[in-house]
């Protein structure tokens, strides 16, 4: 009887054990409310991949736990935050955590500014900024200029076309802006351009995949050799800079990378801004022209006052900010297609947050995504409305409407290059162009590292 109890102890135990084992949130590093790892090793990956992306998990797991939530990124706890209110207690925040953006590693390399936190990443950062500055954007209109004039042009002969693949278009536009603006005319040429974007293309659907599968050996070989070719043009550019500098008062963001004495951070970065200079701001100018032709009352009111306000001139760093509607539509896409639906930020500190100690080092998503469909702040979310963005209502959402970050002054650091960028694309196109949907798309977001179109968001279009 007495050796039956002991093996009665011991087995349970040994069963607490193993629940500890398997379940290490059953003693929550934290008292914020969310969900228990369904393993020790993935945590609540499998909850994601289930839910379609993050943004798709973010959403129920906030509306399930409230405005600021838990779950377990793998072995790692993590926090989720999506108001006003608790943005603002991370406003000084600079360090951004590996974990949620691990995945852009086999592509940018450890060494990118990504993953730089601490001095050395503040000292970066600063230094990069200064040819994103209000003052420095001027300079970029006439290349952003020439480059939808030449689209336009091309346009101009497929009027009697039946379909116009806008996001193959769009996406050209915004990597074609980059590499001339930020790297120099010698990315000009079209066929450069074209190589870059079938390797990135290839790559940057691998890296997706990953969101939802692990990789087979055959895609990491995929994924392997496109980086390769990928960074070899990118040193090809920094090759061709450093043979060519610039007169004075000339130089661009290449040279200013240049400034640096480590060819690996150099490539590294290099890459990254190409990648974040042209992606994002592709896919706003489609979605867009997605919504722009499915709300032709809402197109023509933008024609009018580029009319009204530009007449026949080309759009400038002086008259940008006279196009008041306008921005209120690229507001409005960045909301409803939820752009950039995340960013991240951690403290080396213990740390209050709505009330919850967070512990050192745990990484705080700010669900950015999740914030811009809060129908206490943006009543009928899913509606396409861009008078949500007037003038008298900005200040309704200054912390709730962020979606190019917001925190540690590492704000996206091209959000001026992009606003302005996108004005002169979509000023040339309307002026010229009224464009309308193909009929019978099915056309739903999908929420990868970028939120982009399910299919091509095919247009017809006719002359004004």
């Amino acid at each position: 009887m007495l050796a039956f109890a002991i093996f009665a102890v011991v087995f349970v135990l040994g069963l607490i054990g193993a629940v500890i084992y398997l379940y290490p949130s059953s003693k929550s590093p934290s008292t914020v409310p969310g969900l228990d790892p369904v393993n020790k090793e993935d945590g609540n990956l499998g909850d994601i991949a289930r839910a379609g992306s993050l943004h798709e998990f973010l959403m129920q797991l906030h509306e399930d736990y409230g405005p600021v939530a838990s779950f377990w990124w793998g072995p790692t706890y993590t926090v989720s935050i999506c108001e006003e209110d608790l943005f603002k207690q991370h406003t000084n925040v600079f360090d951004r955590p590996v974990e949620p953006f691990r995945l852009f590693e086999p592509l940018i390399g450890m060494k990118c500014i990504q993953y730089a936190n601490g001095q050395e990443g503040r000292a970066r950062r600063r230094h990069y900024d200064t040819v994103f500055t209000h003052e420095a954007t001027k300079k970029y209109f006439l290349d952003f200029q020439e480059i939808a004039d030449e689209l336009v042009k091309k346009w101009d002969g497929l009027v009697k076309e039946d379909h116009i693949p806008v996001t193959e278009y769009m996406t050209m536009f915004t990597l074609k802006a980059v590499l001339l603006s930020l790297y120099g005319k010698y990315m000009k040429d079209d066929k450069k351009v074209v190589e870059f974007k079938h390797i990135y293309d290839q790559v940057w659907s691998e890296l997706e995949l990953r969101l939802k599968e692990p990789p087979t050996d055959i895609r990491e070989k995929t994924l392997q050799e496109g980086k390769k070719k990928m960074f070899a043009l990118t040193n090809e550019i920094v090759k061709h800079r450093r043979a060519h500098p610039p007169e004075h008062g000339e130089e661009l963001f290449l040279d200013v990378l240049l400034d640096g004495d480590n060819d690996e951070v150099i490539s590294c970065d290099a890459l990254a801004y190409v990648i974040g200079g042209f992606h994002t701001s592709g896919n706003l100018l489609s979605w867009a022209f997605y919504f722009l032709g499915s709300h032709q009352d809402i197109q023509e009111k933008v024609y009018k006052e580029i009319k009204e306000k530009l007449g026949n001139d080309d759009v400038d760093f002086s008259t940008m900010n006279d196009l008041v509607y306008l921005s209120q539509v690229i507001d409005e896409t960045l909301r409803c297609a939820v752009i950039g639906p995340y960013a991240a930020r951690y403290q080396d500190h213990d740390s209050e947050l709505g009330g919850h100690i967070i512990p050192k080092n745990t990484p705080v998503i700010h669900a950015l995504g999740v914030a811009s469909y809060n129908e206490k702040v943006f009543p009928e979310p899913e509606k396409f409305d861009p008078d949500r963005f007037a003038p008298e209502k900005k200040h309704l959402h200054h912390l709730s409407f962020v979606p190019f970050g917001f925190a540690g002054k590492r704000k996206c650091p091209g959000y001026r290059f992009a606003y302005a960028e996108v004005t002169v694309a979509m000023v040339t196109i309307l002026r010229k162009f009224k464009v309308k949907l193909v009929e019978g798309q099915v056309i739903t977001p999908v929420h990868g590292l970028v939120t982009h179109p399910s299919d091509e968001v095919w247009i017809t279009i006719s002359r004004r």
